[in-house]
């Protein structure tokens, strides 16, 4: 910090207010994580004591975390979806003594007191044969443990390897060499930890690794899907890719409320979750008189293949999990913009009903009209 009394010239003030901008960035993500991964511990913590001491957990039996979810959604908390419990769950039983990873002297300030005394009271009274001590490399200080260097995300990817040396090298290595979470997903993917055993030369091999790694950033990664929940911000907030993008997705949701063609606006920034991946379709609508779902991509950019299959992706998972009795297959509208010229793709999926087709060219804008109004729109927002 500079010193009150001496005087320093602009170029300092500037060093000097990026530097405290980036410590208290960092502290604040650090915190975050600590907090989140604590939270989620927590909640595995307390289904996995019900699931053997609540006195009526007969009546729910495998629909515990159904259930469960159930309440606690009409609630208000966010991300309390039966995967998202069993996760947490899962987070427990395969880390039962993260907590006390945590500083000693940080830790009964974040919990309510009755938390803190209960969890303190279970540890002395297990023994240490029936849950084993995570363990941490020698050189490690307490402040590089998991809990405190490590995402909720990373503890994500870790819980699904079964192998607890397998973990740990992984845990090492996220440590060591400050992993993003790509980067963790990445090398597990490409079996880092079994090139490694087959490896005559580890030391080389680690130091290729490490030097095209992709490092975590130090500020809070707000984008990060358990981020976000935890913190109540909305997907829309934090998944527009750009300024120009978000204007333009603003006048679209109009210009197709407005067409007064049966669109039902549904939802921006939908998030789904597809396999252990999650995806963001830009607006959802449903048209009450084709009675199907239409999904709109926008892509500030010219066409490329991968947009046309991220779009189908998403018509087909919408086909086979929010379809109703009664609808039609849902029409995914990928739109991109570039170099003077608006590309419109509709993507039909699975539509063989050659009468509902004829209704849908009718009932959806037409391609020049859709060109025209983002023509219209970039013009005025560029």
């Amino acid at each position: 910090m500079t010193d009150k009394h001496r005087s320093f010239d602009f170029g300092e003030l500037v060093t000097t207010i990026r530097e405290v901008d980036k410590h208290l960035a960092a502290q604040a993500g650090r915190a975050v994580n600590v907090i989140l991964s604590l939270r989620n511990w927590l909640i595995g913590y307390y289904i996995r004591e019900y699931e053997q001491r609540g006195a009526d957990r007969a009546q729910y039996g495998e629909r515990l975390l159904v259930m469960l979810s159930e309440r606690l959604s009409e609630s208000g908390m966010e991300g309390m979806s039966p995967r998202s419990l069993r996760l947490y769950r899962q987070f427990y039983l395969t880390y039962p003594r993260i907590w006390q990873t945590v500083s000693a002297e940080s830790f009964p300030s974040i919990l309510p007191e009755a938390i803190w005394q209960s969890l303190s009271t279970k540890s002395r009274t297990e023994t240490s044969t029936r849950i084993a001590r995570t363990s941490f490399p020698k050189s490690h200080t307490p402040d590089r443990c998991l809990a405190n260097s490590l995402s909720f995300s990373h503890f994500a990817e870790l819980i699904t390897i079964d192998d607890p040396s397998k973990r740990t090298f992984y845990e090492i290595e996220c440590l060591q060499s400050n992993w993003s979470v790509r980067e963790l997903k990445r090398q597990i993917v490409s079996l880092y930890y079994e090139r490694s055993g087959l490896s005559r030369n580890k030391k080389k091999l680690a130091e290729i690794v490490r030097s095209g790694a992709q490092r975590a950033e130090s500020r809070l990664e707000v984008r990060d899907p358990y981020v976000f929940e935890f913190l109540g911000i909305k997907s829309r907030e934090v998944m527009g890719e750009s300024d120009l993008e978000d204007a333009l997705l603003d006048k679209l949701q109009d210009f197709l409320l407005e067409l007064g063609h049966g669109f039902c606006f549904e939802a921006r920034q939908k998030r789904i979750l597809i396999g252990d991946t999650y995806g963001f379709v830009d607006l959802v609508f449903y048209h009450r008189i084709l009675k199907c779902h239409v999904l709109v991509e926008l892509k500030v950019d010219e066409f490329r293949q991968e947009y046309l299959g991220q779009i189908n992706t998403y018509v087909s998972w919408y086909q086979k999990n929010m379809m109703s009795e009664g609808d039609h297959s849902p029409v995914g509208i990928l739109l991109c913009t570039r170099k003077d010229h608006v590309l419109v793709e509709y993507a039909l999926a699975s539509l063989d009903n050659k009468l509902f087709v004829s209704r849908y060219q009718l009932e959806l804008p037409d391609k020049a009209r859709l060109q025209a109004f983002l023509e219209d729109q970039l013009r005025e927002v560029n």
